[in-house]
């Protein structure tokens, strides 16, 4: 079975094909799908959809782009929030140092509650970064060092540009060369239109 496991259903150039867009991915063998959040005060439109559909499911969590807006959401807050069965995921959260989006401080803080909620649920965490692969690396080293990581703890997203400056190669020598990636509990993936 395939599952798409990055998606935004929620987005507002989704809403007037939803049962389009779900129908068309059941037919393309698509078995399950995964809408990731981007901002945690809108869970409640996540989880509508994801009601919707039996093979729909969410994540819960801040996008980096949205840390300020939701700067101080404790790990206890999004741990409650992980408790209704359509959510299997925390994040989207992380770091993106590309657009000036959010503070890299409200980001960090952010990705730190959304790692200690993943650590206390046992959820995957969905990584987003984008030009800020060391600080990702460091956090992601720092956080794994205080235990009780699963290994199958984050899902990293990983934002890559056309060129050989962001090819997939290069990404994930980049990302790899501070440690490898499995040790601190992350699968990796490249993202552009399509998470490979």
């Amino acid at each position: 079975m395939l599952v798409d496991s990055h998606c935004h259903l929620d987005f507002p150039d989704f809403a007037e094909d939803l049962d389009g867009i779900v129908s068309r991915a059941r037919a393309a063998g698509i078995g399950r799908m995964v809408t990731i959040s981007t901002r945690v005060r809108r869970l409640k439109d996540l989880l509508a959809i994801a009601e919707r559909y039996d093979d729909v499911y969410c994540s819960v969590g801040t996008h980096p782009h949205n840390a300020d807006e939701e700067d101080g959401i404790s790990p206890n807050e999004l741990i409650a929030l992980t408790e209704h069965p359509k959510v299997v995921a925390l994040g989207e959260a992380g770091l993106d140092y590309f657009y000036d989006n959010g503070s890299p401080e409200a980001q960090a803080r952010g990705f730190r509650a959304h790692i200690a909620a993943a650590r206390v649920t046992g959820l995957p965490l969905v990584i987003h970064t984008r030009e800020a692969d060391e600080d990702c690396a460091r956090i992601l080293e720092e956080e794994a060092a205080k235990g009780g990581v699963s290994r199958r703890a984050a899902l990293l997203h990983r934002r890559a540009r056309a060129g050989a400056e962001g090819s997939i190669a290069r990404a994930l020598y980049r990302l790899h060369r501070h440690r490898d990636l499995q040790e601190v509990g992350c699968l990796a993936c490249i993202g552009g239109r399509i998470t490979v």
